[in-house]
């Protein structure tokens, strides 16, 4: 990771840890001595990434965790069953019953709340689609909105380079002694 990335990745961080300690943009510009639109790219750059990582949590994480916790609960089912049917003991016999019965209890809970489950994965997927066709047909036009209203920073024309390295996936390294 270059010196630049590194910088951008901790102002960004810093930023982060003051908005949540509830300071407004203006505050975090003062503290760090940046200026007020790099904080609104950073704190819009973070919001853009908390809503990547909740679509990614909700596409890939949850159906994943949703299975095991399902899986699990008829393992422990299972036992239950076997423990009640297996032992002399009494109180064995209620309490894995008893187990049983709140594993069942669990399941439904589950399974009724799948369709909870579908209709947030549905709604991010529809949400990253409407977002991915108005990008593509508005981002020209926002960019140059936005390059025509905010000074031109050197310090900003070096965060959009390392935001569209970031995005691309390619990092360029400029020697320059």
């Amino acid at each position: 990771m270059s010196i630049k990335a590194e910088q951008l990745e901790w102002r960004r961080n810093k930023v982060q840890e003051l908005a949540s300690q509830g300071y407004n943009q203006s505050e975090i510009s003062r503290i760090l001595q940046i200026s007020q639109p790099t904080i609104n790219r950073d704190l819009s750059y973070l919001r853009q990434q908390a809503k990547t990582n909740i679509k990614r949590y909700i596409d890939e994480r949850l159906p994943e965790e949703y299975e095991k916790c399902l899986v699990g609960l008829t393992a422990i089912t299972k036992e239950a069953w076997n423990t009640a049917a297996n032992t002399e003991d009494k109180r064995e016999k209620i309490q894995a019953l008893s187990l049983a019965k709140e594993c069942y209890s669990m399941k439904l809970d589950l399974l009724t709340n799948a369709s909870v489950v579908d209709d947030a994965i549905r709604y991010v997927s529809q949400k990253s689609k409407s977002k991915e066709e108005l990008n593509s047909s508005s981002s020209d036009n926002e960019h140059n909105k936005e390059e025509s209203s905010e000074p031109d920073y050197e310090e900003d024309k070096d965060q959009l380079e390392e935001e569209q390295e970031e995005q691309s996936g390619e990092i360029t390294i400029n020697q320059v002694f």
